[in-house]
């Protein structure tokens, strides 16, 4: 009986490390140290943002269509070629047009001519009516002349100028600044006035818009953020190498898109850089706020569990706590936490498989460190 007795008491004693959870296969304070890489929280300015998929506007399109027929005789620009507004594209064969005005002109010449003698003719036939000699139908009819012949003036003068601006349209100004696209038509072709296909497509590039939509449940605070003043907002194609664009919120559309649940936002960019293009794809970043003391630890550190979101704090001693967190949202590799974590404390960013709370640990030097040694 004593035998027995001290054997389950050797049993018994063997196993409380484990107990304990400390047993040397989970890294406990009394076994080896489990090997660990190391980040540190820290209190920082984190920007509150939204990063969503954007395409990138031209602020203005302007398809160059003629106003009227004729033969092209040239052709100003070659095509991708930045044009200034008021610069001249194209031109056409302007003698049809100058011999339409011409003929109105004449026309203007000769009912001039006759509408001054019938007011000669007016006034004369009054005087001798007041003389008694003319009567009162001659005045009539002779004025009835003259006044038709002023009325045949007025819409002389009409086609003059009708003339004058189908000349005008002989010659094709660039109607904004920006990028022509591919040339349609070339020196000697016949274009037709409002034909369905333009001549060519000018896009303005500076400034540019960026349209995206964001998710109607954070159209409050977008509203809440543009009434304090401008909301900044970045975009980037993907896989670019320069720095960011930077522009600023300009519209947000009046009506939340009942299918999809988002509502549409576009942000105007100077573009000097010419790094945004039209139709193209790019990661927009808006930044409605900074917060100026965040607590923020790598997010490879935190871990979920059933309590909640936690990490492994290393103490002074080498060994480890677990400490539940709160977490707010993330940032780019890192993660703000509201609640449980203070400023420069030690946080377990890998390795934490092989931890429980008092796990001794040794920590490794970071990837790149090791192969320099």
């Amino acid at each position: 009986m004593v035998t027995a007795a001290c054997a389950v008491g050797g049993q018994a004693e063997s196993n409380s490390p484990k107990a304990a959870g400390g047993g040397g296969g989970r890294g406990g304070g009394g076994g080896a140290a489990v090997p660990v890489t190391v980040g540190k929280s820290a209190r920082k300015a984190i920007p509150l943002s939204v990063e969503v998929i954007g395409s990138v506007e031209a602020s203005s399109t302007v398809s160059i269509r003629a106003q009227v027929t004729g033969e092209l005789n040239s052709v100003n620009f070659k095509e991708g070629d930045d044009v200034k507004e008021g610069q001249v594209l194209f031109s056409l064969d302007p003698r049809p047009l100058q011999a339409t005005l011409a003929q109105a002109e004449a026309n203007l010449a000769r009912d001039t001519a006759q509408a001054a003698n019938a007011a000669t003719q007016a006034q004369r036939a009054a005087e001798l009516a007041e003389r008694g000699i003319a009567t009162r139908e001659q005045v009539e009819t002779a004025s009835s002349a003259s006044n038709a012949l002023q009325a045949t003036l007025a819409a002389d003068r009409a086609a003059v100028d009708s003339a004058r601006v189908q000349l005008q349209y002989a010659t094709i100004p660039a109607p904004i600044s920006g990028r022509t696209g591919a040339l349609m038509v070339h020196p000697g072709n016949l274009v037709r006035a409002n034909d369905t296909a333009p001549l060519v497509v000018i896009n303005q590039l500076t400034p540019i818009f960026t349209s995206f939509a964001i998710p109607e449940a954070q159209l409050p605070m977008l509203k809440e953020y543009l009434a304090k003043g401008a909301v900044h907002v970045e975009a980037e194609p993907p896989g670019s190498d320069d720095s960011p664009s930077e522009g600023q919120i300009t519209f947000v559309d009046n009506a939340v898109d009942p299918t999809t649940g988002t509502i549409r936002v576009k942000a105007s960019f100077k573009n000097e850089r010419r790094n945004l293009w039209p139709g193209q794809f790019v990661n927009v970043v808006m930044n409605l706020a900074t917060d100026p003391n965040a607590i923020v630890v790598p997010t490879a550190a935190v871990q979920s569990g059933q309590q909640g979101s936690y990490v492994f704090v290393v103490k002074s001693d080498g060994t480890t706590e677990i400490r539940q967190i709160e977490v707010g949202r993330t940032s780019g590799d890192d993660t703000i936490v509201t609640k449980g974590l203070a400023a420069d404390e030690t946080v377990v960013t890998d390795g934490q498989l092989r931890l429980v709370a008092g796990s001794r640990v040794s920590i490794k030097p970071p990837v790149g460190q090791e192969a320099s040694k």
